[in-house]
């Protein structure tokens, strides 16, 4: 039995197990500015860490509707990276999943130091007026540990596919706050990359977390990694794998995106490669004619709680049953063997 995680919410938690640190609290902000005791998993020595952004800028701390994203910001996660530094943290792990954020990283620089100047001289406050930006202050670095950052997110930081246009809408961002969320994240884009003479807007997984793959890039000088290879590494799950003779893997939907770097699809390419049979079990199947072909390869068989076992509401209210149920009745159809 392993949990997984790829950078979203769990991610500390799963990671900690698997490699043994412990919980320590730390208090700090959450996205909409509110003090929160928040867990990051730190080795014996205190010179290494795991954290889990989204228990600061999470979208399942804020109340539904209550908040809109040009009102939240990253800091806390500023925050955090500095109370690790002080810790005497030097290397540090940041799954940044399930972000109510959509500020790319300001909030977290303003913490670290960094200080963002309009056209007046003044110093901006809210990432939303970022498009009157004409300056920026380096803050002295060293103060924060070096981070490895795990998502599987791989879109830019602008355009049609970056974070405000694909994930914005997730978070309260309306089709009218497209254009001024853009306009920041352009100026922002530009003098930063002039500043320091690398473009990481361009960068895959800049658009992660609301562009805090971006700020965090940019502004702390993190290395973006696969969060599904940091979770391999750190848990030996090929080795396991290898063996192993039958694989299970699970996830609330597969879909098109299951075959496309989720974690249940990565499974079972590991799988495919290491020649080890893996079924896949879901809440539900969620795949056209073609998506349930190519997704089908993947796996030596696909079963789904909905809607032959329960309906959607009761998988959801009943996971854990409902997904024992379905393991009986796929083992008790097998043929002996």
């Amino acid at each position: 039995m392993l949990p997984m995680s790829d950078g979203g919410e769990g991610f500390g938690e799963v990671m900690a197990g698997a490699i043994g640190l412990s919980e320590r609290l730390f208090l700090v902000t959450d996205a909409a500015g509110r003090e929160r005791r928040i867990p990051s998993w730190l080795n014996a020595q205190c010179d290494q860490a795991v954290v889990e952004t989204a228990q600061s800028n999470g979208l399942t701390l804020l109340p539904s509707e209550q908040f809109h994203p040009f009102d939240l910001d990253t800091f806390g996660v500023g925050e955090l990276l500095i109370q690790l530094g002080l810790a005497g943290v030097k290397t540090c792990i940041a799954g940044i999943g399930g972000s109510a954020t959509n500020d790319a990283g300001f909030g977290m620089a303003r913490a670290l130091g960094w200080r963002f100047i309009d056209e007046d001289g003044q110093e901006i406050e809210q990432w939303n007026q970022l498009d009157k930006l004409a300056s920026i202050t380096q803050p002295e670095p060293g103060a924060w540990p070096s981070v490895t950052v795990a998502s599987d997110v791989i879109n830019p930081l602008l355009g049609p596919d970056g974070a405000t246009r694909v994930y914005g809408p997730q978070k309260g961002m309306r089709e009218e706050d497209f254009a001024q969320a853009d306009a920041c994240f352009n100026r922002l884009a530009m003098i930063m990359a002039e500043k320091i003479g690398t473009d990481f807007a361009i960068t895959p997984g800049a658009g992660a977390a609301g562009g805090l793959g971006f700020g965090l890039m940019a502004f702390a000088g993190a290395t973006l990694r696969s969060g599904f290879d940091v979770f391999v590494e750190v848990t030996n799950l090929e080795e396991s794998i290898a063996a192993a003779d039958l694989v299970l893997t699970a996830e609330g939907a597969i879909d098109s995106q299951t075959a496309m770097g989720k974690g249940t699809g990565q499974v079972a390419q590991l799988c495919q490669r290491l020649a080890k049979p893996c079924v896949g079990l879901a809440g539900q199947l969620a795949l056209g004619q073609a998506e349930r072909e190519s997704t089908a390869k993947l796996f030596n068989q696909l079963a789904a709680v909905v809607p032959d076992l329960a309906s959607e509401q009761e998988s959801m209210a009943d996971a854990a049953g409902c997904l024992e149920r379905l393991a009986k009745r796929l083992a008790k159809a097998q043929p002996p063997s």
